[in-house]
Formats: structure tokens, C-alpha cells, sequence
């Protein structure tokens, strides 16, 4: 699935389902030896109704359609769907192999939750808009959520259904604002962080509870392994997350011009969310107990004003836009505190230790992620 970049004129993708499929294929293409891992079990993941749920609930009904019943994954999404469940989690809601299940991570875990072989903790709030909005929320999800789960995992060890693989989501936002000399980052980077900035609420949270999975993986020989994403985009991303590149669709499939919050020179490197998926599934069950995996693209580094000018030129190709590039201060004061000026991952343990490669390019991606934003241009606010 390697990538020739975006055509001239003509989507390689001619609507969102086309988009949709081909990604699904590819992931299931390249972690087919994980899926296999996953046949026949039962894998809970929490905040299955966000984004990164958004594959890799996907791929997991998708496999599911064909394999024969004995060997299908059973998966049940935890949530709070406070905003409802979403209209593509409906679509497979008659899935016989899945399960939704409404509930607040904060709160402890529902009986009725059955066992689980594999767990993946992606509940929380990842948006930093909407994270600094609910600070309190944000610690109490990526804290206490996580721990409910890592004692349900002490308390079925000796069960007949013990926990096979445990999945932690934490963030590149553990490093902060890399030195120059750890760019770029890897995994025993100590970070630069601020513990009381605006952003402090989700960072520290985070680092936190990679210490409670460390000392739970080694204390009690649990298989507990730990995945930072590295800016991760795609379909799945909500046009209303308050991200940068949902900010940047919203604009442009509105027919203005885009407009950034800052002088556009911080730097990052971004990973498709299909290629993201694939890496997250080889973590779960194949990362070592304990350890951490950077799982995202080690370039192109590009700074925030050249990929508003690349979004820019894919919609000028694939449907015409005529809008220019605008600068601006946001209404939000601490928009830009504590924001790293540059993002940059070194995979290299998660490609020797699992064998991840992300594929999709990054002119390709955004093709992709602007013909599924055409498709899905609404969405409540994360």
C-alpha cells in the first residue's frame, strides 16, 4: 500500500466508503499476524466510540465478516457516548460478535463487562481545546480509569480467563517540548514538561499512568505494554476535535480560507490513522510486558505552515478550492502555552520489536483524510 502520492485532478478515492475500504484492507493485510492472535478471544476496549476506535473497531468486524464463527473476535466497547453512540459504531450494532456497553471509565468497571483477554484503554480526552476545558475529567480517565482496569487484571490472574495482553494509549505530549538534541524522540527520553501548565492535566496524567503500568507490569507479571501516538490523523478524526488537521478540512469544506492560530513554524511529523491501527494492534500483542512503543512517522518533519499549504493544494486538486492561507490569535489565551515546537518520533524499537512500517504517505493521507471529511463534514464536538 505504498503510496505514489495524490493524482492531479482526480481523487484515487471517489467518496469516503472507497477511503474506508481500502484502509480496512490494508490493515488488515499488514497485522494479519495479530489479528490471528486476537481469533477466537475477547478484546474490551474502552472509549471504543472516539477516534482510534474508529479502525480499530473496524478492522476487527471486518476480519470478523471472514472468518468462520468459532474463530471470530468477540470485542465490547466501553463508553460513556455521552454524545450518543455515532452513526458508523451504529452501523455495526447488529454485529453478533459485538457488544456496546454504556459506562463512565471514572466510575468501577460493570459486572455485566463478562471477561476479556486482551484490554486496550482508549478512553479520555485527547482534543487539547477540550481537555483543558475539563481538566479534572481529563486526570480522572487517564488515572483512575486505568487503574480500575489494571486491578481487574490482578483480580483474574489466577482465573480460568486471566488477561493476555493489556493495551495502554498514552501520548508523544509525554515528552513535551523536546531539546533539540532529542529530536528525534525515543522512548527513553525523559521528557520536558511542565506539571501546572494548561496542558499539564493530560502530560502529567499520562506519564502517570505509564508509572502505575510499569510498576503493575513488573510487581505483578502482568503483560501490560504502552503505545505513544505521535499526531495521528484520519478518518475517525471528527471534523469538530479541534485538532489541527480537522481545523484546517472544517475551513477548507467551508470554503474559506485557513486560517492558523500562530506564525505556523512548529514542526511535527504525522501518522495515518490505517498505518497508526496496525502499529497499536502489533503492540497489544506482541510488545513486551512493561515497555513503551513510539508509534507513529519519522518524516517528513514539515512545520504547521507548509502542511496548511500541502491541505490546501490537495483540495485545489481534488475539488477546486480558492482559498488562501490566513493568520490569526486565538480567542483561546493559553491556545499556544506549553505547545512543543517540534514533534519528531524515532521508531526504531517499535520496527525492530514488532516490525512496524508506516506506509501511507503524507500527501496521500490527506487526500484520503479531505475525501472522508466530504463524506463526513458534521460531527459533535469531541
Amino acid at each position: 500500500m505504498t503510496s505514489a502520492g495524490a493524482t492531479s485532478g482526480k481523487a484515487r478515492f471517489e467518496s469516503a466508503a472507497a477511503v474506508v475500504d481500502a484502509d480496512l484492507e490494508h490493515i488488515l493485510t499488514a497485522a494479519a499476524e495479530e489479528l490471528e492472535i486476537l481469533a477466537g478471544k475477547h478484546v474490551l476496549i474502552t472509549g471504543g466510540a472516539g477516534f482510534l476506535g474508529y479502525y480499530l473497531v473496524g478492522a476487527l468486524i471486518e476480519c470478523n465478516r471472514r472468518r468462520e464463527p468459532a474463530r471470530r473476535t468477540h470485542v465490547t466497547v466501553l463508553d460513556n457516548y455521552v454524545r450518543g453512540v455515532p452513526a458508523w459504531l451504529r452501523l455495526w450494532e447488529e454485529e453478533s460478535h459485538l457488544r456496546l456497553l454504556a459506562h463512565d471509565i471514572r466510575e468501577p468497571l460493570p459486572e455485566e463487562r463478562g471477561h476479556a483477554d486482551f484490554i486496550v484503554h482508549a478512553a479520555g480526552i485527547a482534543s487539547p481545546t477540550f481537555y483543558r476545558e475539563h481538566p479534572i475529567e481529563t486526570m480522572d480517565a487517564n488515572v483512575g480509569g486505568l487503574r480500575f482496569l489494571l486491578d481487574h487484571c490482578i483480580a483474574v490472574r489466577e482465573s480460568t480467563h486471566p488477561v493476555e495482553g493489556f493495551l495502554f494509549f498514552s501520548s508523544s505530549e509525554i515528552y513535551g517540548d523536546p531539546t533539540p538534541d532529542a529530536i528525534p524522540t525515543p522512548e527513553t527520553y525523559r521528557g520536558n514538561v511542565s506539571c501546572t501548565g494548561p496542558r499539564a492535566c493530560y502530560d502529567e496524567s499520562k506519564r502517570y499512568g505509564e508509572t502505575l503500568c510499569v510498576n503493575f507490569a513488573r510487581q505483578h507479571s502482568l503483560p501490560i505494554t504502552i503505545a505513544r501516538p505521535f499526531n495521528n490523523y484520519g478518518p475517525g478524526l471528527k471534523i469538530t476535535d479541534r485538532r489541527l488537521i480537522p481545523d484546517l478540512a472544517r475551513d477548507v469544506l467551508a470554503g474559506r480560507d485557513i486560517t492558523l492560530f500562530s506564525d505556523g513554524s512548529a514542526t511535527r511529523t504525522f501518522c495515518y490513522s490505517a498505518d497508526a491501527i496496525v502499529g497499536y494492534l502489533k503492540v497489544l500483542t506482541r510488545g513486551r510486558a512493561g515497555e513503551s512503543y513510539n508509534i507513529g512517522s519519522e518524516g517528513p518533519e514539515i512545520s504547521v505552515a507548509d502542511l496548511a499549504e500541502r491541505i490546501s493544494g490537495a483540495a485545489r486538486r481534488l475539488f477546486g478550492y480558492g482559498g488562501s492561507i490566513v493568520y490569526a490569535q486565538s480567542a483561546e489565551a493559553e491556545y499556544l502555552v506549553d505547545n512543543p515546537n517540534r514533534r519528531c518520533p524515532l521508531i526504531a524499537k517499535a520496527r525492530t520489536d514488532l516490525g512496524f512500517e508506516p506506509l501511507v504517505e503524507l500527501d496521500d493521507g490527506l487526500e484520503r483524510s479531505l475525501v472522508w471529511y466530504t463524506g463526513n463534514p458534521e460531527g459533535e464536538d469531541a
